[in-house]
């Protein structure tokens, strides 16, 4: 058997794993050899958009799309004050995503509506209430809560001193808390039980227009600055890794997370859908929509995304665009060859 050299040794150390410092976080970040890849493949599956005849009005716009814990329906809201609600039997037809794609409109692809007294830009369904509850935050600095059956509001608080509230989540764990960022470039942790809040993290360079639990411990969160950021609630003040691909400077392009599937989602200044394992700061999947110009001569763009909760081998991906077009894609694990 032979022996290696110190150097030898010292060398194939250094080659298999390298650590450095991030000197914009000052956080030790661990790098391993093994290259981001995507596991999946993605094929677009449905397309839903309004019937005018005038595309892209501003009030078009989605700005969030989700699904209920269930997985069977989605809502979406925006700049039109309303929470739509769709049953994901009726974009989903048998046989798309291989052979072709669904196009719908939205009053007839939609099951209902609720008009909300401001812009939305958030929409999380409650955990545990059977997908009776949304929760939304607002352009006027408010998160809300709806009981979808009696169609009215049940909950309202203020989290930012009037600051407009971009985006709040639920986790998914006991005991229920909640996350929410704002203007004021923090993500708050809070707990709908207590007066005050959990903890503050603070990281971004610009407004933070998302934040989204990944598990328990862990939220992800975009900003303007153009990163995606995720964190360990456990020591608020922890980044774990930064997320860089996609643009985002001035618009609010959706995040979403799939837990199970470990994968990250958000939309880009220039109309691309991007996918991101949790595992790697580079993106895996990367979609350019059909580019549509919008009303005013201005470029359309991705401006929200959603994961269906269900499953580990196929996935649902949604994304709206500034334009008001809803496209849904299906995804498939990729069988791994044996070795």
């Amino acid at each position: 058997m032979k022996n290696l050299s110190t150097s030898q040794h010292h060398s194939l150390l250094t080659t298999s794993s390298t650590i450095r410092q991030d000197q914009n976080q000052g956080v030790l970040l661990q790098e391993n050899q093994e290259q981001a890849r995507c596991d999946w493949d993605f094929a677009l599956s449905t397309v839903v958009s309004n019937s005018s005849s005038v595309i892209g009005l501003a009030s078009d716009a989605l700005g969030v799309t989700e699904f209920d814990p269930s997985g069977a329906l989605l809502a979406t809201g925006g700049i039109a004050r309303k929470i739509r609600i769709y049953n994901l039997k009726s974009l989903l037809s048998a046989g798309s995503g291989n052979h072709g794609v669904t196009f719908l409109d939205h009053a007839s692809a939609c099951d209902y509506y609720i008009c909300t007294p401001a812009k939305l830009s958030s929409l999380r369904w409650k955990p545990g209430s059977g997908g009776r509850v949304i929760g939304s935050g607002d352009y006027d600095g408010v998160v809300m809560e709806y009981d979808l059956e009696r169609k009215i509001p049940v909950f309202e608080r203020d989290e930012h001193g009037g600051r407009r509230v971009w985006s709040m989540d639920y986790s998914h764990w006991n005991p229920i808390i909640g996350a929410s960022g704002s203007d004021d470039g923090s993500m708050q942790v809070w707990d709908p039980r207590c007066e005050g809040g959990i903890c503050v993290a603070k990281g971004h360079d610009k407004t933070v227009t998302y934040a989204r639990f990944m598990d328990h411990h862990t939220v992800v969160t975009s900003g303007t600055d153009g990163c995606l950021k995720m964190w360990d609630t456990d020591e608020p003040s922890r980044l774990v890794r930064t997320y860089k691909g996609h643009v985002n400077c001035r618009r609010f392009i959706g995040l979403s997370v799939w837990r199970s599937g470990g994968l990250i989602c958000c939309g880009s200044e220039n109309n691309q859908v991007f996918v991101y394992d949790r595992r790697w700061g580079e993106p895996i999947w990367v979609h350019e929509l059909e580019s549509m110009n919008c009303v005013g001569g201005t470029d359309g763009f991705v401006s929200s995304v959603g994961w269906r909760q269900v499953d580990e081998d196929e996935c649902t991906l949604v994304a709206g665009g500034s334009d008001g077009v809803l496209q849904v894609f299906v995804g498939k694990r990729k069988k791994m060859p044996f070795l």
